[in-house]
């Protein structure tokens, strides 16, 4: 950040990545709240076609463990909960779509208002599913498990 830099406000964007097709359902909010995302939980139940289960990944925030949010997902059985273990959020597949929102229509943008910035959101959002194409892992997960033993060993050696 610089001397002269002005934050113009901020917005919440809750996004559902369909692993098949890459397509996203995306909710821009204006906070990150149970009640927001409930509202995003019904966008997803609308969208998608009834009898198919939803198993959503999600990180260990507490708004997703909300006593609201629990009891939206008692009354919704085919929506099934999964959570990434803390500090483990690269395993979510949509990470990898935020990082793409992040340095294809967010980083270095000028926004002079939250309505700026959402705009942009919208229009990265509707590019995207236009032409979507589902993300797939390009490491096996031996070469995962080699990486995360050489980052243990190295940890190790310095503690």
């Amino acid at each position: 950040m610089t001397h002269d830099y002005k934050r113009n406000g901020t917005t919440t964007l809750f996004a559902a990545l369909d692993v098949k097709t890459g397509k996203v359902i995306g909710e821009r909010l204006p906070r990150h709240r149970a009640k927001e995302f409930i509202r995003f939980l019904n966008a997803v139940e609308a969208a998608v076609p009834a009898g198919k289960l939803v198993h959503c990944i999600l990180d260990n925030y507490a708004t997703h463990k909300h006593p609201k949010v629990r009891q939206w997902l008692r009354d919704h059985p085919r929506f099934h909960f999964h959570f990434t273990p803390t500090s483990a959020s690269w395993l979510n597949l949509v990470e990898r779509w935020f990082s793409l929102i992040t340095t294809q229509a967010i980083r270095r943008g000028t926004f002079n208002s939250v309505r700026s910035l959402e705009g942009a959101i919208r229009k990265f959002l509707a590019h995207w599913n236009e032409n979507a194409t589902p993300f797939s892992w390009t490491k096996s997960a031996a070469a995962i498990k080699r990486s995360i033993k050489t980052v243990t060993e190295i940890y190790e050696a310095g503690h």
